[in-house]
């Protein structure tokens, strides 16, 4: 093998390499002893079949696959011998018109290997690095509210006597059509829909215009939809909608007690309580992990400077102007909408994917410092949880990831990537702040890693 680097540009990488004719004719008689012995072909006994007539049969599909061999091996050598890592899989580029040539053994392979590197920097000693952990206290009205959450969605409903009103906190079921300039849009009707009153799900005004109404009732409502409506096209239009009352129903009564509480399983209210308060402690703990991490990002982001693998950012903006796209289709936004420009947005979301590019290598680096290894069983949980997010198909989401390393590494990577946040919060000083829920779940006002 002969390796001739051809172009260095920054990160950028280029290289020829040779692997001779005589070498690739050696693997080929190799690879032709062995099919000799396991070669089954009518008219030559097991063993028995010349290899001139097998070099005959097989000789161009053997040497394609000696060729893709070789390839991999030697660019992988490449980089060993040269001590570098590429940012992304490398770009083989091989002449078309040389191809037939080495496959027939009368030429040597030579290819370009292009590929970027990733950049050298020095790690920076983050034990002065202060993050504030923000921390709610858990109240027990709050538990109280989420249990009374919980029994209202149990609640039984029973139907009002004939001709009795609908009052707020009622459910009634109805079928609508609405109409925008008398005409019906998508997305507008429904057939028996249950509707709570109170609870305030439809357009503002809808639920109000339909208490005192009664089973049997045919009525015509008037809203407006509001002017930041996620629809765009009917973003503070008005509309009617034709209402038909099939069923006008009482919420039951319900005692919040333990009785109450073993029907849901639970031996007691207290108990239920008990997994009520965990699961809000979850919740908020979740939060004040996304808020710690935000800090602890925003202070490595802060200590390097290093140029980044373009391959790397394309890709990443790639993926976040895809979403960008994605979310404005979807509620029928557009960039004056948003009070920018597509430039202006491009330019934002560019940098946002440089921060993540070179937040990914700074972690990866801590990672590989401090030996952090994601565990078999560790992507095994991953990849279950994957599997679970499409009920039927879990099979086929395992199969899909077992046949793919490069999908595999995608579930790898973010397990990876909390191991070394936890590394690196044992390193930093962590000190607790007491914060409202309001304030532990403001938004952070920017999009971050």
């Amino acid at each position: 093998m002969q390796v001739t680097e051809t172009s260095t540009e920054g990160l950028k990488r280029e290289l020829k390499i040779v692997v001779t004719a005589s070498e690739l004719a050696e693997r080929l008689e190799g690879y032709l002893e062995d099919l000799k012995g396991k070669a089954n072909i009518r008219g030559f006994r097991p063993g028995k079949v010349p290899k001139a007539h097998l070099k005959k049969l097989y000789g161009k599909s053997a040497m394609a696959e000696i060729v893709n061999t070789v390839i991999g091996e030697t660019s992988a050598k490449a980089l060993e011998e040269r001590a570098e890592k590429a940012a992304m899989q490398p770009q083989v580029e091989l002449a078309d018109e040389e191809a037939e040539k080495i496959l027939d053994g009368a030429a040597d392979l030579a290819y370009a290997l292009k590929y970027e590197i990733v950049p050298a920097f020095e790690l920076v000693e983050v034990a002065g690095i202060e993050i504030e952990r923000p921390v709610v206290e858990i109240a027990d009205a709050e538990v109280d509210e989420r249990v009374s959450q919980i029994a209202d969605g149990a609640r039984s409903y029973e139907p009002r006597e004939a001709g009795a009103a609908a009052a707020d906190g009622d459910r009634i079921t109805i079928s609508y059509l609405g109409k925008v300039d008398g005409e019906p849009f998508e997305g507008g009707a429904d057939e028996r829909a249950v509707l709570f009153l109170g609870q305030k799900r439809f357009i503002p005004g809808f639920e109000e215009q339909l208490i005192g109404a009664k089973a049997g009732d045919k009525k015509v409502i008037e809203v407006t939809f509001p002017a930041d409506y996620q629809a765009k096209h009917l973003a503070g239009k008005a509309a009617t909608f034709d209402i038909e009352v099939f069923e006008v129903a009482a919420p039951g009564e319900l005692k919040i007690d333990d009785d109450w509480a073993k029907t849901l399983g639970m031996e007691s209210l207290d108990s239920l309580k008990g997994v009520v308060r965990t699961q809000v402690e979850s919740q908020y703990g979740a939060q004040t992990r996304q808020k710690v991490k935000r800090q602890l990002l925003d202070a490595l982001d802060g200590q390097y400077t290093f140029e980044l693998p373009s391959t790397l950012v394309e890709q990443e903006f790639a993926v976040i102007w895809n979403q960008v796209e994605q979310e404005m289709k979807r509620n029928e936004r557009t960039f004056e909408d948003e009070e920018t420009t597509e430039e202006k947005a491009r330019a934002d979301y560019l940098k946002i994917a440089q921060r993540r590019v070179r937040l990914g290598l700074v972690l990866s680096k801590f990672g590989e410092s401090h030996k952090v290894q994601v565990t078999e069983q560790e992507l095994q949980r991953a990849l279950i949880e994957r599997a679970r997010q499409f009920p039927g198909q879990e099979r086929a989401v395992f199969d899909y990831y077992r046949k793919d390393a490069n999908a595999l590494a995608s579930l790898q990577a973010p397990v990876f990537e909390e191991k070394v946040v936890d590394v690196l919060l044992g390193l930093v000083k962590v000190n607790d702040k007491p914060v409202s829920k309001d304030e532990l779940f403001k938004e952070d006002d920017e999009l971050s890693l």
